[in-house]
Formats: structure tokens, C-alpha cells, sequence
């Protein structure tokens, strides 16, 4: 495998400014890799791509700066400021690999942050996106890429017939009818075009239509999403298994979360909120097999920065009738709890995309709420998974 590097949709925000910033430590022994999945003893016997040696860039729709984004990343999260200058030039040499990214169809929420952005063809949209991809490469000397969206949530995409084949699709491209895909389509598009492993971590089902999965295949390109799991839902799916392995009849799930930073904003909106409020609700009737009386509430609460709690309700009924009940409250940093996730997808792309593999990835369900082409949703069997894969190919070393 020679360079690799990874494309970040959104890299403005506060996960791909935790990403960047968090393998540039790692390369110089500031932090350990704690967090990160493929850190674990059943990950050595893979030879995965080292983080610090992975180059970084991406696209982003507002004015921004990879240093200036990083001080008030720190800030935000209250990280010690002692690792800023350390990491200080990489971060402002990385402005270079920062491209002018597209919101076409994104709803207003995302295209306020981006008034200025330039109307173009959705075809040259795509041609600019894949010749941003190729000057990165060049300049870093990468061999491969793997793109990851980390962008805020677009509004559902209403799903047609010319989602379902790459011919429709590319009808809806040249034809320019930019109401049948939104910006999450465009760079997708171009991605698996450019040869690009592609990641949605995303809950934006624009992405990976089943035309672009069919494309991933024929192409020879490792896609997977979507929607990371890093919190709520995560506690869920290590939940649920208890109840059914108990027997226990769970009649309602509510769960409470509040929120800030950019992706609060969003999701503020109704149109995006809803994308969101999909994933994160859908798991339950999955995983257990029934569907009680469940509601996710999402709420924006600006002074909260990073930070995100998430409050559940549980109330179950067990022997002779008798109803009890759980609580749980979750509070974390959403970024901190997902940049290494985000590490360890692209170091799986880049180990799929280097062994031939193409089209969806089902062992990394476990990193997803809602993964594609997976219908198993408790935690335990998803990293069950994921450590079959990894020792099945540890083996044919």
C-alpha cells in the first residue's frame, strides 16, 4: 500500500478538525489512540494504513481555516492548549488541500452557511469535485483516497425510479434536475467515479442510492454508511440485547437530546432534523423485534458548543406484570467520540480498497445507526462482525 489519504466533507467542522488535529498528535506522541477501534490487539494482525501517515484534506462551503478552526475546536471541548502549537504549521499547511465545496439541494438550513457559492450545471459540479480529488492526490503523492461525509445533515431525498440504476441517475446529472439529488449524491458520484473508497457518516440518504452502490461494485470501490454511532444509539445497542435476553417486554423508549454546535443548528430546521430523527429512531423495532411507543426529541441548545446529552426513559414490564423502569444519561463531546471512529473507517477503506474488495462494507455495521445492506442492529453481534472479517483475513496473511 503506498500513501494514502482521506477527503473530509465538511473538513471545516468540528469532527474533521478532530480527526486531523488527533492524528497529528498521535504522530508526535501527544495523545494515545484512545477511542480508536482499530487500537485493540485483534486489529495487529492487519496491515492498516498508521494514521500519521495519512494525508488530509477535503472540501468545505464557508470560509474557514484549518488553524483557526482547530483553536476553536480546542476551546469548545476545553482540550489543553499545550498541543496547539505543536500541531500549529501541519494544520496551516493543510489551507492548500481545502477546496470550495457544493450545497446544491441541501435545504435552506445548509445553504444559508454558503450564500455566496457559485451556481454551476450539476455536471460540471461533479467534473469539479473529481478534479479537486486528482490534484490532491497529486500533490501528496497519494495512491489512494478515501472520502468521508462529515457534512451536516441534508433534508431526506425523496427516493425514484431514476435513483435505482446508474443510467436514471446519470439521466438526473446531464439533465441538470438537481430537485432528484443533493449535494451527498454529487460527491458520492465523483468519488466512486475517481476510484475513491467512500464513507457517509452521515444520517443523509442522498449518498449512496442503490445506483451508486451498483457503481461501488462494478467499480471496484468499498462504500459503507450510514449515520455514525457515537452515543445515544450506541447505549441502545448494547441495551436491547439485555432486555431480550431477560425476556423482558419493553413498552416505551423516549429519549431526550440536547445540543450544540453546527450540526445543533442544522438540525434545528424541521427538513433536517427529520433525516436525523429516521436513524436514530428505527433501531429499536429492528433490534427487538417488536415496536412499542418510542419518540426521539432533539433539541438545539447553542451554550452546549460540543457538548451533547442525551437523556432515555425506559419503561419495561417484567413477571406477574409488573412495570419498572431504566434511565440513562449520556454526556459527551460528539466530536471526540467520533473522530476515531472516523479513523478507523478510512483505515478499513483504505484496507478493503488495497485488497480488491468493492461495494458495501457490512462488517463495519457496528460504527453506524442505520448501516446499509445489515439488518442486524445489537452492538455485540455487529463487532462480532467486524472481528470475523478481521480474522478470517489475519489468517490468509
Amino acid at each position: 500500500m503506498g500513501r494514502s489519504g482521506a477527503l473530509f466533507i465538511g473538513a471545516g467542522g468540528y469532527i474533521a478538525t478532530a480527526v486531523i488535529s488527533g492524528a497529528l498528535a498521535l504522530k508526535k506522541g501527544l495523545c494515545a489512540p484512545v477511542g480508536m477501534v482499530t487500537g485493540l490487539d485483534g486489529f495487529a494482525g492487519l496491515d492498516l494504513a498508521a494514521p500519521e501517515d495519512i494525508a488530509f484534506g477535503g472540501w468545505e462551503i464557508r470560509r474557514s481555516a484549518p488553524i483557526e478552526n482547530a483553536r476553536n475546536f480546542f476551546r469548545g471541548v476545553q482540550l489543553p492548549f499545550d498541543i496547539l502549537p505543536e500541531i500549529g504549521p501541519e494544520l496551516t499547511e493543510l489551507q492548500a488541500d481545502i477546496y470550495e465545496g457544493v450545497a446544491t439541494n441541501c435545504g435552506r438550513a445548509i445553504e444559508a452557511l454558503a450564500p455566496a457559492l457559485p451556481a454551476a450545471p450539476l455536471k460540471e459540479q461533479v467534473r469539479r469535485l473529481r478534479a479537486d480529488i486528482r490534484d490532491f492526490k497529486k500533490r501528496n503523492g497519494v495512491d489512494t483516497a478515501v472520502v468521508v461525509n462529515l457534512a451536516s445533515t441534508e433534508p431526506l431525498l425523496e427516493m425514484k425510479p431514476c435513483h435505482d440504476t446508474l443510467k436514471g441517475f446519470e439521466q438526473c446529472i446531464d439533465g441538470n434536475r438537481a430537485d432528484d439529488v443533493r449535494a451527498g449524491s454529487l460527491y458520492a458520484f465523483a468519488a466512486i467515479l475517481e476510484g475513491c473508497p467512500y464513507i457517509n457518516f452521515t444520517p443523509s440518504n442522498s449518498p449512496l442510492v442503490p445506483a451508486l452502490v451498483g457503481l461501488a461494485g462494478a467499480e471496484g470501490v468499498p462504500v459503507m454508511g450510514s449515520d455514525g454511532k457515537t452515543g445515544e444509539t450506541l447505549v441502545k445497542s448494547a441495551l436491547i440485547p439485555m432486555f431480550t435476553a431477560r425476556n423482558l417486554e419493553v413498552l416505551s423508549w423516549e429519549g431526550f437530546n440536547i445540543l450544540g454546535n453546527m450540526d445543533g443548528m442544522v438540525l434545528d430546521d424541521p427538513e433536517n432534523k427529520e433525516s436525523k430523527l429516521m436513524t436514530k429512531d428505527r433501531l429499536l423495532g429492528k433490534a427487538l423485534g417488536y415496536s412499542p411507543h418510542s419518540g426521539v426529541h432533539i433539541h438545539y441548545v447553542p451554550s452546549l458548543d460540543d457538548q451533547k446529552t442525551a437523556w432515555n426513559f425506559i419503561h419495561f414490564r417484567g413477571f406477574l406484570g409488573a412495570k419498572m423502569s431504566l434511565q440513562f444519561i449520556w454526556q459527551g463531546y460528539d466530536s471526540i467520540l467520533a473522530a476515531p471512529l472516523v479513523i478507523d473507517l478510512v483505515r478499513l477503506s483504505l484496507y478493503a480498497k488495497d485488497r480488491g474488495e468493492a461495494g458495501l462494507m457490512p462488517h463495519l455495521a457496528s460504527f453506524f445507526k442505520a448501516p446499509l445492506g445489515v439488518a442486524e442492529h445489537r452492538l455485540g453481534e455487529q463487532f462480532a462482525m467486524l472481528v470475523d472479517y478481521c480474522n478470517a483475513r489475519s489468517k490468509k496473511r
